[in-house]
């Protein structure tokens, strides 16, 4: 008579049997960079957070390479903003900086590059606007010259997040006529318009200045649609896909998992990551057993990457895990 319990008896069996584990080299830090000098702030909303200025960087950056994280993912806050973003495609802009220091000074991490408008447009939206319209094919240039522009800083991989439509076909078309055939596009396929992203709007300074994202982000109440995204994304070149946010979204990552043969990143968002911070202050939740079963459920879903900012204590409780055993 089969009895599953068998296989759950004592801890070494149940690790023979696990059918999913969260591995250091599978994480992603995001990191914030901010221009100025001598800047480490803190984000209110987000617990042990901070907007790194380049001259402090290494601070945060000594803590990734002594974890043994992997790759970062760069938010550039410039100190000028305009109508058209014109900081995020500048050759001497925050995140090219940031990915040109990171690049001479720890060459072992992968710099994943986020493009994106509106941490430096004035009205906060992902695109150019005209009459208060998010206008798609006009801000397809804008994007592909970001990419550009942080390919040849050195980044390894590019992550549009904006949730244009043909932004991927724009940004490899982009990149291949510069020679840039083997950058990866990582991209953000199923984004959706998720109220879990206010802390970030925080930390990134990109809050809409007026509407909202609902015109070009997507629906939470769609999966199937999310299915046609990725299909779309991986068609025009994309390399690499993102399921955002991960929580709440458990089943479009799985089924993305089930369609598509290609390698899925579950990003779990500021907001996800603050409730969690939050409780954990209050005393309420195991903050290292709700993270770590957060984690093992991307996998058990079908993330082949996580990106976090639990990232560091989860690299920390991995090797403490490692040491007991």
């Amino acid at each position: 008579m089969e009895r599953t319990r068998r296989l759950r008896m004592n801890e070494r069996v149940r690790d023979m049997v696990r059918e999913n584990h969260v591995r250091v080299d599978e994480l992603i830090y995001p990191i914030f960079v901010i221009e100025g000098e001598n800047i480490c702030e803190p984000v209110e909303s987000m617990p042990g957070i901070c907007q790194y200025s380049i001259d402090r960087l290494h601070e945060e950056l000594d803590r990734v390479r002594e974890a043994g994280i992997p790759a970062v993912l760069l938010f550039g806050i410039p100190a000028h903003k305009d109508e058209q973003g014109s900081g995020a495609y500048a050759e001497d802009g925050i995140v090219p900086q940031a990915i040109r220091y990171i690049k001479k000074n720890y060459k072992e991490l992968v710099v994943v590059a986020d493009v994106c408008l509106c941490e430096y447009t004035s009205h906060g939206h992902c695109g150019l606007i005209c009459d208060g319209e998010v206008l798609n094919d006009e801000t397809l240039p804008f994007l592909s010259k970001a990419s550009v522009v942080y390919a040849k800083a050195g980044a390894d991989i590019i992550a549009p997040s904006d949730m244009m439509d043909k932004r991927v076909e724009a940004i490899r078309k982009a990149l291949d006529e510069e020679g840039l055939y083997n950058t990866p596009i990582m991209s953000y396929s199923a984004k959706f318009a998720s109220a879990y992203y206010g802390p970030f709007r925080d930390a990134a300074h990109s809050a809409p200045g007026f509407g909202d994202r609902k015109s070009y982000q997507m629906d939470p109440a769609n999966g199937e649609e999310a299915l046609r995204e990725v299909e779309q994304d991986i068609k025009e070149g994309a390399d690499l896909i993102i399921a955002k946010p991960a929580m709440a979204y458990l089943d479009v990552l799985k089924d993305i998992s089930i369609h598509y043969n290609i390698p899925i990143v579950a990003y779990n968002v500021s907001g996800e990551y603050a409730m969690v911070k939050a409780a954990a202050q209050k005393g309420w939740i195991d903050e290292k057993r709700i993270v770590m079963e957060h984690m093992i459920g991307f996998k058990r879903a079908g993330a082949k990457m996580i990106i976090t900012y639990h990232a560091l204590d989860v690299a920390r409780w991995l090797k403490e895990e490692q040491k007991e055993q």
